[in-house]
């Protein structure tokens, strides 16, 4: 691994902040190609009692996307749905090494958990 300096760390925040965010597992299902982006990648995410649509910057970290299929990870599922590329993503993939310049990797519970499962 290269030498990494870790960022500073942000300013304090109360509870309440982090309890604004939804975070939960979902099993993505599928991985699909958003023709008109060079990063974008369309994610089916299960979520036990739903599934959604969720685009992710995926499409240049991995040699092959679709390896994440089937896969649980974490997803932050009630930030406000947004169009990118002619499609909207209903959530977030909450990935990690993204905003610090390392080939992001999959935030995944340890074990497999129902889908849905809350972080925090």
């Amino acid at each position: 691994m290269s030498e990494f300096s870790p960022a500073p760390i942000k300013p304090i925040v109360g509870v309440a902040a982090l309890d604004a965010l939804d975070i939960r597992v979902g099993t993505i299902e599928r991985v699909e190609e958003i023709p008109r982006s060079d990063k974008l990648m369309k994610l089916a995410v299960n979520f036990g009692d739903h599934s959604r649509t969720i685009l992710a910057g995926i499409k240049k970290e991995r040699a092959n996307p679709r390896e994440i299929e089937g896969r649980q990870a974490l997803f932050v599922v009630n930030l406000e749905p947004r169009k990118m590329a002619g499609e909207v993503s209903e959530g977030m993939l909450f990935d990690i090494g993204y905003a610090d310049g390392v080939t992001p990797v999959l935030s995944v519970p340890e074990r497999p958990v129902p889908n849905g499962t809350r972080a925090g």
